[in-house]
């Protein structure tokens, strides 16, 4: 019989994650990752797959609930990237501004930017107000010799 302080030494560390998929982003970085857990002696139990990687069938099922989530997450890009294109040619655009346009600082927008100044708004209040960023703000009022 063992003593109860050899028992324990001989006793496993376990690591535990809620999903596989949550662990790794590709089937090959999660089968290192577990065969360097495997490595160092710790046990890894995956909760919502229920297996254990202690034992032969919990290694067979990791590797091959990896394999399918790497197929899952080539099946998604495939997807993504089909319905970008069928977007694409619809004519469809998405994100940032047309290209061509960009927001200037007019003239009468620095007068506005320097009237309200004047008054004491705020910075934050007079960007609101004529549509631009504080930077740009604060830009204009250096480039126009008022203090922000």
């Amino acid at each position: 019989m063992r003593s109860g302080c050899e028992h324990q030494s001989r006793q496993r560390r376990k690591g535990y994650v809620w999903r596989l998929d949550r662990l790794g982003r590709t089937a090959k970085g999660l089968l290192i990752l577990l065969d360097e857990l495997q490595t160092l002696g710790v046990g890894f139990v995956s909760l919502r797959e229920g297996f254990d990687l202690g034992t032969p069938a919990g290694r067979l099922m990791a590797g091959v609930l990896a394999s399918v989530a790497a197929y899952e997450t080539e099946v998604r890009k495939e997807r993504q990237l089909a319905g970008i294109a069928r977007a694409k040619a619809d004519g469809k655009s998405w994100g940032g501004r047309k290209t061509g346009t960009r927001v200037r600082l007019t003239e009468e927008k620095e007068a506005v930017i320097r009237q309200l100044h004047g008054e004491g708004k705020a910075v934050a209040s007079i960007a609101r107000t004529v549509g631009l960023t504080r930077k740009t703000i604060y830009r204009a009022l250096a480039r126009g010799g008022s203090k922000p």
